[in-house]
């Protein structure tokens, strides 16, 4: 194989120093060394070696010209802030969508132009210009749930259905702690639950994870779903492997299975929401008192509006293994909503009573009122004191807000 232009150049390079000092036989060999090593004749081999010592002037590269300007970065820094800071790839399909309701409500004064060019913008681009935003963005946290063994053999439950992942209404659940580092009980816990096909995820947080306090969560949950719960998974902690989840699963005609014990992956819808949703929302703080369970189904109720209508998510579509290397392909970023009202088995009724829901929630108010509430709750957690009188929250509670207000971009 022969060598390529570069490599000839670096050749030529090398030798013109060696070639310019040496006597004239030397320079023979030179000669003859370097037509072997790159095929050339000798006439243009010694005018390579006496082109390469001759300076070059290179031209400075014009910088090309600013496309997206201050305006349209400070908009798309507002419609990033308002669907949560999400990655170019899930931004960059909602843009259109968004920026059309953000005008409607007034929250982005910006002319055609500006809205043109911010909705052409790639996902690269975007990710690029939103690099800065992104620093120090980062929280940290550890997860405890113990396992149980009661009722272990009845469960999975297949009475009424097979899993059907396609299918609306077949959710996974968890419960996320809320002990602020501090594994002494007391604290609130969050049950968080995914339906696979749509990605819609609802959150209600209870004082403690004994099985009544899930089940009626759970409950209340299962009333404001755009659609029926027909399955649930859990892990295998006892707080859902008991009699009345089992219970609640078997009256409501509900295909109740279980996660096999080790293997996150198994739940690993509602997993990654634990931090998507819940930790990025309202961080590792401790919440233990009435007040602060209160705002945060507060948040919860405020938050399911801004995630499931207006927050973009994408589905694994394929995975497939060469080697060491694994290669993952993923559908087009879209909304819980549209995937539900664009379900086949969704009623015409539920797309009507969605689309209703959908017209009247402007997501930067929303937003707003979000990150007061987020603020008051971490106001109340880290100025509550501990017996030597010292604000009760750990360093691994310690994290800084999650969300920042978005500003009206004009």
């Amino acid at each position: 194989m022969g060598l390529t232009l570069t490599e000839r150049r670096a050749i030529t390079e090398a030798a013109a120093k060696r070639y310019q000092l040496a006597s004239k036989g030397v320079k023979g060999r030179i000669l003859d060394e370097l037509c072997a090593n790159t095929g050339w004749h000798r006439s243009h081999a010694r005018k390579a070696l006496k082109q390469a010592l001759v300076p070059r002037i290179v031209a400075r590269r014009s910088p090309r010209p600013v496309k997206y300007g201050p305006e349209v970065i400070a908009a798309l820094t507002v419609c990033w802030q308002v669907l949560e800071m999400p990655a170019g790839k899930r931004l960059a399909p909602m843009l259109g969508e968004l920026v059309a309701v953000l005008r409607r409500f007034g929250e982005l004064t910006i002319t055609e132009d500006t809205a043109a060019l911010l909705t052409s913008m790639s996902a690269a681009t975007i990710d690029r210009r939103l690099a800065g935003e992104r620093a120090n963005r980062q929280l940290r946290g550890h997860v405890g749930t113990k396992p149980g063994s009661l009722l272990k053999t009845q469960i999975p439950v297949r009475t009424w259905a097979e899993w059907d992942d396609a299918q609306p209404g077949f959710v996974e659940i968890d419960l996320v702690f809320h002990d602020g580092g501090d594994r002494g009980g007391g604290h609130a816990f969050t049950l968080t639950v995914t339906d696979v096909a749509t990605g819609w995820t609802e959150n209600r947080s209870v004082p403690s994870k004994s099985a009544k306090n899930v089940v009626a969560a759970l409950n209340d949950i299962a009333n404001t779903m755009p659609f029926p719960i027909i399955g649930v998974d859990s892990d295998n902690g006892y707080e859902f492997i008991n009699g009345h989840l089992l219970s609640w699963c078997e009256r409501r005609h509900v295909t109740f299975t279980r996660a096999r014990p080790g293997n996150k992956n198994d739940g690993c819808h509602v997993e990654q929401k634990n931090w998507a949703v819940v930790r990025s929302v309202v961080g590792y703080y401790r919440y233990d008192t009435a007040a602060e369970l209160l705002l945060l189904n507060e948040i919860w109720r405020l938050h399911s509006k801004l995630a499931n209508y207006f927050c973009p998510q994408q589905k694994l579509i394929s995975k497939t293994r060469r080697g060491a290397k694994v290669s993952k392909k993923h559908d087009q970023a879209t909304t819980p909503y549209r995937r539900a009202i664009d379900h086949q088995t969704m009623t015409v009724q539920r797309v009507i009573a969605l689309k209703r829901i959908y017209s009247l929630i402007n997501p930067a108010a929303t937003r707003r009122q979000l990150h007061a509430l987020t603020v008051q709750l971490f106001t109340l957690a880290t100025s509550k004191p501990t017996n030597d009188g010292q604000p009760a929250i750990t360093k691994r509670a310690r994290s800084r807000e999650a969300t920042t207000t978005p500003t009206r971009a004009s």
